[in-house]
């Protein structure tokens, strides 16, 4: 297993991290004992890295991923975990909170349900937008003093915001949306993160399943799938976005690999800063994504891919237009 560096002050980790959201519901059903499994298949191979939203299932997630890493050594594995994200019994998302207060009651409840005493990497999911960024970095140093945390993070935020977030304390990663088919950090987040020495964990890098080469036109999201509501997934984006997925396999045939790891290749091939987060909730899909470490593309490859699937190949924002409204990371 390849490792990666997050940041000039972060840890260093497996070069593919594992995020477990579709371990609980935002995917279709999951099974538990599946993902659980799934999560030991991936640290027997290496991988450290597993990713996790204290809103993932309303706590769910975090409790398996509690169950998942019982009783192994604490340095077996690395969390992080997002938090902030705001539901409502039925799980619809009703806002947002990043204030000092409850940064430190979220995280109390985080531990609590991973049955460990400390979060590696520990960041508010979104920025907070009646609470200064200062602020809520500022309540995490506290913790990162207690000893409750290791390191600090960012999630889907802009440039202003990173830099000043970096003011008050040193940041290892900015966790957001990356792949062929969203490539907006590229224009000037990114440039901000190596500037600040700053590193990327990169979630979606198969566009939720869209580039995988597993999804269908005649596929269907069920019942609380975020696909059902994903504008790349509607009737008259989905059709165009899947010829996208054809190209890239294609060129996958040609060097005999699967689409998807063609497409997490290439987002590991952008910069050794850069951790692509897979969302495998089987182990096959673990397999077939651990399979993408032994993809070299040569620069051939990487000229053909850029010629398949141009930056604004995609149809359809990432997220429904509430979701888009909230990213700041949008704002560059």
């Amino acid at each position: 297993m390849e490792h990666r560096k997050l940041g000039d002050t972060g840890p260093t980790t497996s070069v593919i991290g594992l995020g477990c959201m579709g371990m609980s519901g935002a995917y279709g059903p999951a099974d538990r004992d599946e993902a659980i499994a799934t999560i030991h298949a991936a640290l027997d191979a290496g991988v450290t890295l597993l990713d996790t939203g204290d809103f993932y299932g309303q706590g769910h997630n975090e409790m398996l991923i509690g169950d998942a890493i019982a009783g192994l050594p604490r340095d077996a594995y690395q969390l992080s975990v997002k938090y902030g994200g705001l539901r409502d019994p039925a799980g619809a998302f009703i806002g947002f909170d990043a204030s000092p207060r409850s940064t430190k009651n979220f995280l109390h409840y985080t531990l609590q349900r991973l049955r460990v005493d400390h979060i590696d990497i520990y960041r508010p999911a979104r920025l907070d937008p009646d609470v200064p960024i200062e602020e809520t970095i500022g309540a995490i140093v506290e913790m990162v003093q207690a000893g409750y945390v290791r390191h600090i993070g960012l999630s889907e935020v802009g440039s202003e915001t990173i830099r000043r977030a970096a003011a008050v304390h040193p940041i290892v990663d900015l966790q957001i949306e990356y792949a062929l088919v969203s490539r907006g950090p590229e224009d000037s987040i990114f440039p901000t993160l190596r500037e600040l020495g700053i590193g990327v964990t990169a979630y979606g890098v198969l566009s939720r399943g869209l580039i995988s080469g597993h999804w269908q036109a005649s596929s269907s999201a069920r019942q609380g799938d975020f696909r059902a509501h994903s504008p790349r997934f509607q009737a008259g984006n989905v059709e165009a976005n899947l010829q996208i997925a054809d190209r890239l396999k294609a060129i996958a045939d040609a060097k005999g690999i699967t689409t998807a790891q063609l497409a997490i290749a290439w987002v590991a091939a952008q910069g050794q800063d850069i951790v692509p987060l897979v969302g495998a909730k089987t182990r096959a899909r673990l397999q077939e994504a651990l399979g993408a470490l032994d993809v070299t593309l040569s620069v051939e490859d990487l000229a053909a891919i850029e010629a398949a699937v141009p930056r604004d190949a995609v149809r359809g924002d990432r997220y429904p237009a509430q979701g888009m409204a909230s990213l700041d990371s949008e704002r560059g």
